[in-house]
């Protein structure tokens, strides 16, 4: 096992590793940092985010570079404002007492600002390639000169549109430059502009399953779709200090989830593709400065972040591929710091989640939930430990007269018990926290061991139909209490949602009832075995005489003949 300092790096760098924490390097970074440093030819280099890719090509930049030039010596270019930033602040928390100057450059940042920094003259250009294009139109950059051109992320580059930018910049850059090419993956288009615009160059790949898996803790927990936010929860209380990113598939999840964290007094923040650029920089400062300690967002919208020390990422929904898995957990256990990477998988994923073992070559194992006892114990103990630090430190003479004159009138136990409940307000309480079943039965319909039935509802989201909005409607027209309502299952066409036998009888009851009048139809489902998933029901349901409800069609019919009639008038 090599280490930095194998890697042909100065004292003055290897001290700065040092102080950040760096010890050993990452399978790119061993490969890269000797090639650059001794080579000269270009390079290519294929890793996924979360391998150090910018101390690859930012650490043997650093150490070539010169001091106190009069011209733009590096530049490098990154598909989105946020890794234009990121990358910028780590090559300056890199570069020591060297005297460089780097400058982020990107849209949205003022134009003057960036005419101020670029008139004062800089070494490394970070940005954007459309913001880079401009200032290269205007004449307020010029890279004719430049020693090193960077392409970071370069398929995500391509995936944004920005291939012909990037171009249009690389035919302005001086022709004896070195480039280094860093990409996810190597598709056709990545491959052509290497060979097009490139000198002789190399080419290092690393593994997909080599990304920080040695020091991430690999976990998954089964739990039902209905369980997950409870589950979160648990993971989060029991935490002594909780810091991560929490994955959703969708945005409508990732805005769900967040809300949901926030009413119940979580520090979190939502981060999906709609989310503005100034917002997006202003919550990315909030994680970093820890004022919020959790980050639920999309894998597009995550896609650049580099935040240090994060203990968790959870995966809320399980991965599409093995791909994102790596990417993803890549996020924690960085700087030798041991994270934990979490999954959540329904029953019916297992499958799903062992074609990612198996294609990341890593080992997930099953652990299980934390019980609610042992939350609650966990937070007695911290609440025992601050307070004992506080008593251990300096204790503010205002709060000594206060508990004297408390304790002249009353017994120290029932006033530290006071004390107690004033200050946490029954976040101590088991009450808290909803019941979680150890393993789920299987997303199939039918009666279940447990004495629970598999719901068909005969619309989805393409009707408007949200899971908030069908358990308003079953516990307002059925009088059910919604902690009896499980394993909702929003699709496009229809849904599925799961209730105990005797509530799950009272809902049929009541919509067989108002068969013709309602434009909702709740039946049973017709798969009957527990374990089955709702997948083979979706696909029996596409014949014309196997959906439940389908031969009952009157109420359909009904709705497109109004609808016509509406259509006509």
């Amino acid at each position: 096992m090599k280490l930095f300092k194998d890697l042909g790096l100065s004292p003055e760098i290897l001290e700065v590793l040092k102080r950040k924490g760096f010890e050993v390097p990452t399978p790119i970074q061993e490969q890269t940092i000797p090639a650059v440093l001794s080579g000269d030819k270009d390079i290519v280099g294929q890793a996924q985010t979360g391998t150090g890719k910018t101390a690859a090509f930012g650490l043997p930049i650093i150490e070539l570079l010169e001091e106190n030039s009069s011209v733009v010596q590096a530049l490098v270019l990154t598909p989105t404002r946020e890794l234009a930033i990121q990358v910028a602040e780590e090559i300056l928390s890199l570069k020591g007492k060297k005297k460089l100057s780097v400058v982020p450059i990107y849209g949205g940042q003022s134009i003057s600002l960036q005419l101020r920094s670029l008139k004062k003259g800089v070494d490394v250009v970070v940005g954007t390639p459309g913001r880079i294009l401009d200032h290269l139109k205007r004449g307020t950059l010029k890279v004719n000169n430049i020693s090193y051109l960077v392409l970071d992320e370069a398929d995500e580059m391509l995936n944004m549109g920005f291939q012909e930018d990037v171009e249009k910049i690389m035919k302005k850059t001086s022709e004896d430059k070195r480039t280094l090419l860093f990409s996810a993956t190597m598709p056709a288009a990545i491959m052509k502009i290497a060979k097009q615009y490139m000198g002789e160059y190399d080419v290092f790949k690393v593994a997909h399953g080599q990304l920080t898996v040695n020091s991430t803790d690999q976990i998954y927990f089964e739990v039902r779709m209905s369980d997950k936010f409870e589950a979160l929860c648990r993971i989060i209380d029991i935490e002594e200090e909780f810091y991560g990113l929490v994955f959703c598939r969708t945005k409508i999840d990732v805005d769900t989830v967040a809300r949901h964290l926030s009413e119940r007094g979580y520090d979190a923040e939502a981060l999906h593709g709609d989310i503005t650029q100034n917002l997006r920089e202003k919550i990315l400062n909030k994680l970093k400065k820890r004022l919020i300690n959790i980050l639920v967002a999309t894998d597009v919208a995550a896609r650049g972040i580099d935040v240090q020390d994060l203990t968790h990422v959870i995966n809320y929904a399980i991965p599409q591929d093995p791909e994102s898995y790596v990417h993803r957990i890549g996020r924690t256990g960085r700087a030798g710091k041991k994270g934990i990477a979490i999954t959540f998988v329904t029953p019916s994923e297992y499958r799903k989640l062992q074609f990612i073992k198996q294609k990341a070559k890593t080992d997930i194992r099953k652990v299980k939930l934390p019980k609610v006892k042992d939350v609650i114990n966990a937070k007695k103990l911290r609440v025992k430990t601050q307070i004992e630090e506080i008593m251990q430190t300096n204790l503010q003479p205002d709060y000594l007269a206060m508990s004297e004159d408390l304790l002249n009138n009353h017994a120290p136990e029932q006033v530290l018990a006071a004390l107690l409940q004033y200050s946490f307000r029954g976040e101590l309480s088991e009450k808290n926290y909803a019941p979680i079943e150890e393993r789920g039965g299987g997303d199939g319909g039918g009666v279940d061991r447990q004495g629970k039935t598999r719901l068909f509802v005969q619309q989805g989201k393409n009707n408007g139909l949200t899971a908030r909005s069908l358990v308003e409607i079953i516990t307002d027209k059925c009088n059910i209490r919604a902690d009896k309502i499980r394993d909702i299952q929003i699709l496009d066409a229809f849904s599925f949602v799961t209730l105990p036998f005797n509530e799950a009888e009272k809902v049929l009851s009541y919509f067989q009832k108002r068969r013709k009048e309602s434009d909702l139809l709740i039946v049973k489902a017709k798969t009957e075995r527990t374990g089955r998933s709702d997948r083979k029901g979706r696909d029996r349901g596409r014949g014309r005489s196997s959906r439940p409800g389908r031969s009952g069609g009157k109420g359909r019919k009904d709705r497109q003949s109004k609808s016509r009639s509406r259509g006509r008038k």
